[in-house]
């Protein structure tokens, strides 16, 4: 009867689901998809957990999660981003964002709209991770100081709910001709897109 039973013990890699980001920025890109007829401005939000920061060669090094959303939209009267709740969406309305999927063109995959990375002290177990449903609600104060509540639910099912306080600086990247690529950060370690 013993054989029956399986005597390997399961281990299953425990990822930080409620994370304190400390800091982080936003780029707004005004009316990017102009050209597809969306009168609507698009921002995206990096934001970075525990000891990540960037190097003098412009890559991440450290560990911790980083947090990206592509293609946040707001009013076409808006720069910064307003507070309020962010839900995910195709629809490119207002106060919504994309939602995370691996694109792939020509046999090379890239992560787009909204995911985390987690950059893992273990290298293995590093991943990334797409977020498929979910919102954010931010509050801004008198002195420019941002609160962010996040609860995501990623494509793997698993829940997310993180945190972030402080300044957030906007930097304006809308002379950015629409048929260029957005540069995104380079990433320290090397993953495998699944």
């Amino acid at each position: 009867m013993s054989s029956c039973y399986d005597r390997e013990p399961r281990f299953e890699y425990k990822y930080n689901d409620k994370p304190a980001y400390s800091w982080g920025y936003a780029e707004f890109y005004g009316d990017f998809y102009n050209y597809a007829d969306i009168d609507r401005n698009v921002l995206t939000l990096s934001l970075f957990s525990d000891s990540l920061y960037v190097n003098n060669e412009g890559s991440l090094a450290g560990h911790g999660q980083y947090l990206f959303v592509e293609d946040i939209f707001i009013s076409a009267t808006d720069s910064v981003l307003p507070a309020g709740v962010y839900r995910a969406d195709t629809t490119a309305a207002p106060m919504t964002f994309y939602p995370g999927e691996l694109f792939e063109v020509d046999e090379n995959k890239y992560p787009v709209g909204a995911y985390l990375y987690y950059i893992e002290k273990r290298q293995a177990f590093s991943t990334v991770k797409y977020i498929s449903r979910g919102s954010f609600d931010l509050k801004r104060s008198a002195g420019d100081k941002y609160f962010i509540e996040f609860d995501f639910v990623m494509s793997d099912s698993s829940v997310v709910k993180g945190s972030f306080q402080g300044k957030l600086p906007h930097f304006n990247n809308s002379e950015l001709p629409a048929d260029k690529v957005r540069k995104k950060l380079k990433l320290f370690s090397e993953i495998k897109f699944q």
